[in-house]
């Protein structure tokens, strides 16, 4: 039943991805509101149906920590399921930090390319932070949230990866507060796992960490601290021996 219901899943991707990326073609035109507000209509669905043929529930906690102003988002990285909910539930609109050659994915892709997010040539080294800084001011400037994963990679449950300083930097050069995401979708959406198990997945949203008069390493530790925390809070088990 379960590899059934994981088959059912992807095919559901597959099939609406495609129509979904031409409609975002057709719809190139309109406003970057509207375009926005349409396309994320595409990762609802993936929850929603991971929810209705995966049985993947989920609940958000310290909605009340989210501001009505200016801030970067900065997540535990487990999966792609989380990559789908924060951009379809989040109250702004979100900007993620990616690697340019991701336009050239077909459909995905180019839809993603038409969002004005914050495209990367890694190749550049530092000059590509350095964009990152530029082109992340100017979306925080319109109103929308940049949000990158500290980790660089999807971590397994129970396990910490190295918390990158580019976020902190971005907060620390653009005087940006931080909002700290913690989630345990890897519980049942294990890494590259094409079978998924139902349960609930919790969202987890702290208190804005701000980053005046800090350095970028201590906003950094701030950030790791307060999520790997609230980490052993939704998933104790997976601590007792840590």
């Amino acid at each position: 039943m379960a590899l059934l219901r994981a088959t059912l899943y992807q095919l559901f991707l597959i099939i609406t991805v495609i129509p979904y990326a031409i409609a975002c073609i057709l719809w190139a035109p309109l406003p970057l509101s509207w375009r926005y507000r349409l396309t994320i209509g595409w990762p609802r669905m993936g929850i929603w149906a991971a929810k209705v043929i995966l049985g993947i529930r989920w609940q958000l906690k310290g909605a009340e920590n989210l501001p009505d102003g200016p801030a970067i988002l900065l997540s535990k990285h487990q999966s792609a399921w989380e990559t789908m909910f924060l951009i379809a539930y989040m109250p702004r609109q979100l900007c993620f930090v990616y690697k340019r050659e991701l336009h050239w994915v077909p459909f995905f892709g180019w839809g993603l390319a038409l969002l004005r997010m914050i495209p990367i040539n890694r190749s550049r080294g530092r000059d590509a932070f350095e964009q990152v800084v530029r082109v992340g001011q100017q979306r925080i400037n319109d109103g929308r949230w940049p949000i990158l994963f500290p980790e660089g990679t999807r971590t397994a449950p129970g396990h910490q990866g190295r918390y990158k300083l580019g976020g902190a930097l971005l907060a620390t050069r653009t005087n940006t507060p931080i909002i700290p995401v913690a989630h345990n979708a890897g519980e049942c959406w294990p890494r590259k796992a094409f079978i998924k198990k139902p349960g609930l997945v919790t969202v987890s949203v702290g208190p804005l960490i701000y980053p005046d008069g800090l350095t970028a390493d201590q906003v950094n530790e701030k950030v790791r601290t307060w999520i790997e925390n609230e980490m052993r809070v939704l998933n104790p088990e997976r601590y007792e021996r840590s």
